[in-house]
């Protein structure tokens, strides 16, 4: 087992090597992002998760039995990519079944979530120790936000910026609130130092993500609110876009509506969960609202912000769903013009309500579902794209890849166009013509760069 110097990330005259790897939400790739500086700090060298390393990072998720799986899968292909080399698991997974990760074989280090800022000293020591470290603490008692400044990061059109995490909805399906414990926000003047040094580091959008968005700043012994989070972020002239992450409709209130009429750099698009569209399911389910409720805030914000692009998630197969229920949301759906619908079959998570109620759909009834919904929301992806072809938006490129060059406007519509015009560059903006949608993206004529 190699030795390594106290916080040091050089042996001899060569860097130790790093690779990182994350499953799951926008909230983990953030904290991936987190880590990363740390060992950056400590003059590690950032390599692909696929190359050999001396330590790997696998940022894992908990979602899904799916997400479990593949976070497992990953783990062993980093031990047996260098069966030497110091394998942590972190993140969601890892936070509500670390006895199952450390049947594994080779791996040294499991790590709680609000315990990521020690990452490299653990596993410098679980190198120095030949033996595996679990460090798991009770998340249920975390009250303070993990506030783990950024540091060197990798300059791309899109950063995401953790404002929040912890859940108290505690919807019947999810382990989220298990793993990730009660409300915490990040502080205002956090924010704003955070947003100035990824602003620093050329990033041209922000997104504020958290994992229970829409109750920011509920727990602050001086309360704010995500208006108050999202005026900070616009408070930087230079910013281009601020984007929201998952927000539950019954949140998005009504002086955030204002504020994204108001200033055209907030992102004109929301994501809002549905989930079902049955008010017997969305009861079963623990949510806090009403299929027609989801509607009418819908069509609300729609009205205000007639070019918004709403998305949403939805849940085929929850226990007890029959036909006609699930006919339910297809109505709901059908009646509104969305952007692009998630679709998920239910996935039963050990420890949660659901996973034990009666009348548990079959697994080909929910493929069946899954593909149904599916085929709707691909017409309703395309009819949204089309409403918007003839129109002059405005696109920040984001990467060049198979010979074009894709971006997105401020309503996440994507855009991509053959890479052979030289006025355009990632990270730049543009007004573009939009014409032809197709399966890549809307294709376009570039106006103005």
């Amino acid at each position: 087992m190699m030795l390594i110097g106290s916080s040091l990330g050089k042996v001899g005259k060569e860097y130790l090597k790093v690779a990182f790897i994350t499953l799951g939400c926008k909230v983990n790739q953030f904290e991936t992002e987190t880590m990363m500086g740390l060992f950056r700090q400590k003059n590690y060298q950032i390599v692909d998760f696929h190359e050999k390393a001396d330590f790997y990072v696998i940022n894992t998720c908990s979602v899904t039995h799916l997400g479990e799986a593949k976070s497992r899968k990953l783990i062993r292909q980093a031990i047996k990519r260098n069966p030497k080399a110091i394998v942590a698991a972190t993140g969601c997974y890892a936070q509500v079944n670390a006895a199952e990760i450390e049947k594994i074989e080779g791996v040294s280090l499991i790590l709680g979530h609000n315990e990521q800022k020690k990452i490299v000293e653990l596993m410098e020591q679980a190198a120095k120790d030949n033996d595996i470290i679990v460090d798991i603490p009770n998340i249920m008692e975390e009250q303070e936000f993990e506030d783990i400044p950024l540091f060197g990061q990798q300059a791309r059109t899109r950063a995401y910026l953790k404002i929040q995490d912890g859940c108290n909805n505690f919807c019947s399906y999810c382990i989220i609130p298990y793993a990730r414990g009660p409300l915490r926000s990040r502080s205002i003047a956090s924010i704003k130092r955070e947003v100035g040094k990824l602003l620093q580091d050329g990033f041209q959008e922000i997104v504020l993500t958290g994992i229970h968005l829409g109750a920011y700043g509920k727990e602050l012994a001086e309360p704010v609110d995500l208006t108050e989070a999202v005026e900070t972020v616009l408070s930087f002239p230079e910013l281009h876009r601020v984007r929201l992450g998952s927000l539950e409709s019954i949140e998005c209130s009504p002086t955030l509506i204002q504020l994204m009429q108001k200033d055209t750099r907030f992102a004109r698009h929301l994501h809002l969960p549905l989930q079902a569209g049955d008010d017997e399911i969305l009861q079963k389910m623990n949510r806090a609202y009403k299929g027609e409720d989801y509607v009418r805030l819908t069509k609300g914000i729609i009205a205000a912000v007639p070019d918004i692009a709403i998305s949403t998630d939805i849940i085929v197969g929850f226990p007890g769903e029959t036909e006609a229920q699930f006919q339910r949301t297809i109505e709901i759906v059908e009646a509104l013009p969305l952007a692009k619908i998630h679709v998920f079959p239910y996935s039963p998570r050990r420890g949660t309500p659901a996973a034990t109620m009666p009348e548990q759909v079959a697994e080909q009834e929910k493929k069946k579902r899954v593909h149904r919904l599916q085929e709707i929301a691909h017409k309703k992806e395309r009819e949204f794209a089309e409403r918007f072809l003839g129109r002059e938006m405005e696109v920040l490129w984001e990467q060049r890849h198979n010979g074009f060059i894709t971006g997105h406007t401020s309503n996440y519509l994507k855009v991509c166009i053959p890479d052979n015009e030289e006025r355009i560059s990632v990270g730049k903006l543009s007004k573009v013509l939009l014409e032809k949608v197709t399966e890549q993206g809307i294709e376009g004529i570039i106006l103005s760069c």
